[in-house]
């Protein structure tokens, strides 16, 4: 028991690392504006990691990529790094006993968070648009073309994620279970 509890822990850690360079990776290729797989690896994360280290894979795969692309405007990227917190912080409470219903649930209330968020964060901290309401209101008009990018990218990424997960666990456990094999 304590050998398969040790390797739960290895193979959760690997899924960890993997994870953090892959989204890194996938931020640093050229790719549609907003078309990232960051919010998918922060719901994934959180329904398949401990919460500790769900919460800091999407940190890292951001601070990453941040070094190479660089740093932007400290008020805006700590809304974005902190929305990716709170979305992997969701996931784990909210996926707890995951299904595809509140998984996809999730998914599309995290696309609508990110956007609100990270979007007032861009109005409040600069001045690409007045500070009233109708600057506020034209700020998120102007971000829709970026949501439609984000609300599809987290679709796919977080399919992609949750069903190659399930296909390895379904391929592991057949191979370590030789009597669940069809004959």
């Amino acid at each position: 028991m304590a050998i398969a509890v040790r390797s739960e822990k290895y193979v959760r850690l690997y899924l960890a690392i993997v994870l953090v360079f892959a989204a890194a990776a996938a931020r640093l290729l050229p790719h549609p504006a907003n078309f990232a797989p960051v919010t998918a690896v922060a719901i994934f994360g959180g329904a398949v990691l401990p919460r500790k280290l769900a919460v800091w894979v999407p940190l890292a795969a951001m601070l990453l990529s941040d070094l190479v692309i660089g740093f932007y405007d400290y008020r805006v990227m700590f809304a974005v790094w902190a929305s990716y917190v709170l979305i992997a912080f969701a996931s784990s409470r909210w996926l707890a006993r995951p299904s595809f219903a509140k998984g996809a649930l999730l998914t599309a209330l995290s696309s609508l968070f990110f956007f609100i968020t990270t979007n007032f964060a861009v109005w409040a901290s600069s001045d690409m648009y007045a500070h009233t309401w109708r600057g506020l209101a034209d700020c998120y008009i102007m971000a829709l073309p970026f949501f439609r990018n984000t609300f599809l990218s987290d679709a796919l990424y977080t399919a992609i994620l949750f069903g190659t997960y399930a296909l390895a666990r379904e391929a592991v456990f057949r191979l370590y279970n030789p009597l669940s094999r069809k004959a």
